[in-house]
């Protein structure tokens, strides 16, 4: 594979990231069948914006973990970089609360399907309320190569996601 590729994890999976929220099953269902994959906003973007499956509110210094219901398949050697959108960053001062996430080419084949989750933080010092509505861009995802050093011996597979690799 010399390309990336996003999809959809299944509707049972996203159920299971929907556990944060008050919704009905029914409720769940309808918003897993409006994601939105990711895409470039023009042709001269570097990032492929990730929407928001639900409304947002937050208030100063609150914290949400969003499941975005996307999953990504990309090249061996590449990883998918997640930052915030930059207009919600420089208005509202946005942060993942990761700083950067990364979407190693791995995680695609983890039990949770490789659902990419974007937890954020309203880290803003003007007292600002951020919302962002439904199919709105909340994030923006970069693919990188990357390499690795000449005497690699890492032979370990991946099955989890956030934090499985030092368990």
């Amino acid at each position: 594979m010399n390309t990336a590729k996003f999809y959809k994890v299944s509707l049972k999976q996203f159920q299971e990231g929907m556990t944060d929220f008050n919704f009905t099953k029914d409720e769940i269902k309808n918003i897993y069948d409006d994601i939105k994959l990711p895409k470039r906003a023009t042709k001269g973007s570097a990032g492929y914006d990730f929407y928001t499956p639900i409304d947002i509110t937050l208030k100063p210094n609150e914290t949400i973990k969003i499941p975005t219901g996307i999953r990504c398949e990309m090249n061996e050697r590449w990883v998918l970089m997640i930052y915030p959108r930059s207009g919600l960053g420089f208005k509202y001062r946005l942060q993942l609360n990761n700083t950067v996430g990364i979407i190693d080419s791995d995680y695609y084949y983890s039990d949770n399907e490789g659902h990419v989750f974007i937890k954020m933080t309203n880290d803003t010092n003007e007292n600002k309320t951020v919302n962002v509505k439904k199919g709105e861009g909340i994030a923006q995802g970069l693919f990188m190569q990357y390499g690795i050093v000449e005497d690699d011996d890492t032979n370990e597979i991946r099955n989890g996601g956030f934090g499985s690799t030092t368990k």
